[in-house]
């Protein structure tokens, strides 16, 4: 088939309903916060300003994550350091921090970290949503995490990359059966079950 003609088709295309958002509440000893790139470089107004408009949320799951004693791990883009990540969401002392590319499992101690922490679940925050939230929470719902997205707390470039991620996480047959999107205000944290 000619390229023009999918492109063609691909403005055809009718848009899917927008993914459903589940409340949900996590046990604090076995869940781990994700703060993906969240950094000066690609997190300003002028860059990404979607990203700009997510830290008030962001920033307060992490405190209430923190609050509860969840585990928060942190990943940089490579040859940046911790001090570039945003001030509003920045790490706290001993608060673990990964390298890497997209995929924040790929050559990182990210997964040992969890397993050495009895972690099941992740919650995944950050930017860019096409990019590392997008290939973490798969590599996440792969290793056998339930994982769980708010999507107030995921940004991009462009809106339709945000859509896209959403849809894909809960169609997609690497994750659909492991994740859940919410929003950052319908995550509750409790070790009793509801």
């Amino acid at each position: 088939m000619p390229t023009a003609t999918i492109i063609e088709q691909w403005s055809e295309i009718e848009r899917p309903p927008a993914p459903e958002l589940q409340r949900v509440t996590l046990d604090p000893a076995t869940t781990a916060l994700l703060v993906l790139d969240i950094q000066y470089a690609n997190c300003t107004i002028e860059r990404r300003p979607r990203c700009v408009a997510s830290l008030p949320a962001v920033e307060r799951l992490l405190a209430a994550a923190r609050a509860a004693g969840v585990a928060v791990i942190y990943s940089l883009v490579p040859h940046s350091e911790p001090s570039d990540i945003r001030a509003e969401v920045a790490p706290l002392a001993g608060e673990a921090v990964v390298r890497t590319g997209v995929d924040k499992f790929f050559r990182t101690e990210l997964e040992a970290l969890l397993t050495a922490r009895g972690i099941q679940t992740v919650v995944i925050v950050g930017t860019s949503a096409h990019g590392a939230v997008l290939h973490t929470a798969t590599g996440a719902a792969l290793r056998g995490l339930r994982v769980v997205v708010p999507v107030d707390g995921m940004s991009a470039d462009h809106p339709f990359a945000e859509q896209y991620v959403a849809w894909h996480l809960v169609n997609a047959p690497g994750t659909r059966r492991s994740a859940t999107l919410t929003r950052t205000d319908w995550i509750a944290f409790s070790s009793r079950p509801v």
